[in-house]
C-alpha cells in the first residue's frame, strides 16, 4: 500500500525532473540516516543524541553530535557528560562523527582525547525520478510494517552475534516504515525455455522461504521530503556473483520511489571497494562520510 502522502510527493517531483531533489541539510542528512536505522532508544544531552539498541550494531549504539557546543569552553564539559552517561551504564564509548556535515570541532576535540577512528564511511545518494529502473520480475515487494517471513530470510542471511541480537534486530528494523524486498532461490534460475519457475515455498507473508537476496529501504521523512535509506542487502554466499544483489537494489529503488521518495541514500565502508563500485556504477554518487571515534 503506497503511504498516503506519496502522490503528493510524485507529483512533485516529476514537476522538477532532471533537477533532482534539493540537498538535505547537514542536520537532517543526519538525522534522515539515523531514521533509517531507528535505535530502541534516544537520549539528548547539551547537543548530543544518545543511541542505545542494547549493544546491537554500531549505528544504533552511538554517540551523534547534533547542535553540540561551539563553544571550546563549553564542548569539553559536555563530552565528559555523555561519555561518563555512557560508561555508567557499563557499555563502551563510541561517536559516530559527521567531519564534513559540522562536526569537525568535535571530531578534533575526541582526537585530542586519545579516541582512535574506526569503520569510515561513505555516504552515496541517487536522485529517483522517471529514469529508475523498473523492479525485478523475480523480486517479491511488500511495503509497510516489516514482515515476518521477510525478516526470517534476513537473519539467515545475514545473522548477528550477541545474546537477544535476533530480538534487537527485529526490533530496530520494525522502527521505520520500509519496502522489504526478496528474491527466492529457484527463481533465480532461468530455464532454457526462458521461464522461472516457481517455488510453492512462499511463507503467510509472500516473502519466499528459500529467499537468497533481501534488501531493504527505510523511508524516511523530514520536511516535505522522503528519503529511501537502503540497507540489510545481503546474498546467500553460494549464490553471489550471479547479479542477485543489483537485482535487489534496482528494484528497491524502483518501490521507493513509487512510496514517493525523492532519494536513494547509502552508508558503505570504505574498505568495501567491489560495494563502492557497483553503487558508483548505478549512479550513486559520494555526498559526504562519516567514521567512528573509539575509547578515551
Amino acid at each position: 500500500m503506497a503511504r498516503k502522502s506519496a502522490k503528493n510527493r510524485s507529483s512533485k517531483s516529476s514537476a522538477t525532473a532532471g533537477k533532482g531533489p534539493n540537498p538535505l541539510g547537514p542536520t537532517a542528512l543526519v538525522e534522515t540516516l539515523m531514521g533509517g536505522w531507528r535505535p530502541l532508544s534516544r537520549m539528548q544531552v547539551d547537543g548530543f543524541a544518545i543511541l542505545r539498541s542494547r549493544g546491537v550494531t554500531r549505528r544504533a549504539n552511538s554517540i551523534v553530535p547534533i547542535d553540540p557546543p561551539s563553544d571550546p569552553q563549553a564542548l569539553d564539559p559536555a563530552l565528559d557528560r555523555v561519555s561518563g552517561l555512557v560508561r555508567a551504564s557499563g557499555e563502551s564509548v563510541l561517536f559516530r562523527m559527521y567531519p564534513e556535515h559540522g562536526h569537525a570541532a568535535v571530531d578534533e576535540a575526541l582526537d585530542r582525547r586519545g579516541l582512535t577512528v574506526e569503520a569510515p564511511c561513505e555516504i552515496l545518494e541517487l536522485p529517483l525520478g522517471p529514469r529508475t529502473p523498473a523492479p525485478d520480475a523475480r523480486a517479491m515487494i511488500s511495503s509497510g510494517p516489516l514482515p515476518e517471513d521477510w525478516f526470517a530470510a534476513s537473519w539467515r542471511l545475514s545473522p548477528r552475534e550477541g545474546e537477544g541480537a535476533r530480538e534487537t534486530m527485529h526490533d530496530i528494523l520494525a522502527g521505520t516504515p520500509a519496502v522489504h524486498v526478496a528474491i527466492a532461490g529457484e527463481g533465480t534460475r532461468t530455464s532454457a525455455d526462458g521461464t522461472i519457475p516457481a517455488t510453492g515455498r512462499d511463507g503467510p507473508d509472500g516473502v519466499p522461504a528459500d529467499a537468497v537476496a533481501v534488501g531493504r529501504a527505510a523511508l524516511v521523512d523530514h520536511g516535505r521530503t522522503c528519503s529511501a535509506v537502503l540497507n540489510q542487502i545481503a546474498t546467500d554466499p553460494a549464490r553471489r556473483r550471479e547479479g542477485l544483489g543489483t537485482a535487489v537494489v534496482r528494484t528497491l529503488l524502483a518501490a521507493a520511489r513509487v512510496q514517493g521518495a525523492e532519494r536513494a541514500l547509502l552508508e558503505v565502508e570504505t574498505d568495501n571497494p567491489a560495494a563502492l563500485a557497483l553503487y558508483r556504477k548505478r549512479g550513486f554518487r559520494r555526498i559526504g562520510a562519516y567514521h567512528y571515534r573509539v575509547g578515551g
